[in-house]
């Protein structure tokens, strides 16, 4: 009996089933195919042979004129699986990594068939989760995602018996030197993403310590604010938002007329100017159901859906002797450390604030997303944790909650438990 007893109470949850192999959604062109679908680029070049000698690879400049990327004039040849005998082909864990040529040169540069840009190692080995961060522009995107790509590989990956790391040197060199490094150690906050510039998606793993827990792909794509609410450029983007498996749609409060006439802007701030610059959140909703949720079952989304309203530091201007905003001492206000799960009593009290508070001061916003998405929850979040001034962030960077709504998102793909 004893043993018995022991043996429920060390009982682990059970693990999420691993398939032999997954659908690979590529994270430049976000095409969804099956991993025997890929092709490969040659490992080397020979003159004497038309197929393996240097060419112009059509597809993958297609790919790249579409974001105003120069052509890569000649490139290694594209080699068709079909092409090689059986056991020419690589295989691990049911997936094809790999093919030796007709020369016995060894390839293992997978490319999306759509795009023909390199794949990760582990596509196909594990599930292409793509969260999605959208919103208009102002809303403070890349800060956000700055600080949760840190937050999560500082604090949370440790928390949750995991690492996140980047898929490869160029993007940790890239994210540090043009985003980490400005924020956290100097304070700058980050240029607007320009809808002109292509901004090349981050690309993480949350790999758990635990080897008989699949990782999960991480893709942060900073989709620029302008094109969320034009239609032409939100077209190339809508492959990304609808083969998410997440999404974070960030919200400012500044973007909410009845917010911004309440609160105190900073001395030099010109007010006509400055609501000019904002575009409503129902705006962005309405351009997302043009392009992609229009076309779904019943047009509605079932991708769950964290509705994030950052620059929560800022609520403190607002009065709180007005009753339908958040008072002073809401746990808003208050960073929590979720560790080993998802604390439910804590997420349901902030999702239930924030879901009355926009409720209350941006029904048509509120409405629309009842219309249109079926899986929602409702965060607060600082990523700065103070209002930067000119530019410059005054202390330390404090962030609050900014891991929480991709805490729920990992609650919801069924990858970590949520507890009472």
């Amino acid at each position: 009996m004893l043993t018995f007893l022991k043996n429920m109470f060390d009982k682990k949850p059970p693990q999420k089933e691993r398939l032999p192999f997954y659908d690979i959604v590529c994270p430049y062109c976000f095409s969804k195919y099956s991993p025997e679908e890929v092709v490969f680029r040659a490992a080397h070049h020979r003159e004497d042979d038309e197929d393996y000698a240097l060419q112009e690879d059509v597809i993958l400049n297609q790919y790249r004129n579409k974001f105003g990327l120069d052509d890569i004039e000649e490139i290694e040849a594209v080699i068709h699986p079909e092409t090689i005998p059986d056991e020419n082909r690589i295989v691990v864990d049911n997936v094809l990594v790999g093919l030796t040529d007709k020369y016995g040169v060894v390839t293992k540069r997978r490319l999306c068939p759509k795009c023909h840009n390199e794949l990760p190692i582990t596509a196909g080995k594990a599930p292409s989760n793509i969260i999605s961060i959208v919103g208009a522009s102002q809303v403070g995107k890349s800060v956000y995602m700055t600080s949760l790509i840190h937050t999560l590989q500082n604090t949370t990956a440790n928390h949750f018996n995991a690492a996140c790391m980047p898929l490869n040197a160029q993007i940790s060199r890239k994210f540090r030197e043009n985003y980490e490094a400005p924020l956290f150690e100097r304070g700058q906050l980050l240029d607007s993403t320009q809808k002109e510039k292509r901004q090349e998606p981050f690309i993480f793993q949350f790999i758990f310590k635990d080897n008989e827990r699949a990782p999960l792909i991480l893709v942060f794509f900073d989709v620029a604010g302008e094109g969320m609410v034009d239609r032409e450029y939100l077209e190339i983007y809508a492959a990304h938002v609808k083969n998410s498996s997440g999404i974070l749609f960030l919200v400012d409060p500044l973007q909410i007329r009845k917010i911004r006439d309440k609160i105190q802007l900073n001395a030099g701030d010109e007010p006509g100017e400055f609501t000019a610059k904002y575009d409503e959140p129902r705006e962005v909703v309405i351009t997302m159901f043009e392009n992609f949720i229009g076309y779904e079952q019943e047009s509605k989304t079932h991708i769950p859906t964290a509705v994030v309203l950052t620059k929560s530091d800022m609520l403190h201007l607002l009065k709180e002797e007005d009753g339908e905003y958040i008072k002073s001492n809401s746990n808003v206000f208050r960073n929590y450390v979720h560790e080993k799960h998802l604390n439910l009593t804590e997420f349901e009290n902030i999702n239930g604030e924030i879901r009355r508070f926009i409720e209350k001061v941006d029904r048509p916003f509120k409405d629309a997303l009842d219309v249109y998405f079926t899986n929602t929850a409702f965060f607060a979040v600082s990523a700065l944790g103070s209002n930067p001034v000119n530019q410059k962030v005054s202390g330390v960077v404090t962030p609050v909650r900014v891991d929480e709504p991709f805490i729920w998102l990992l609650h919801q793909l069924d990858y970590i438990e949520g507890r009472e």
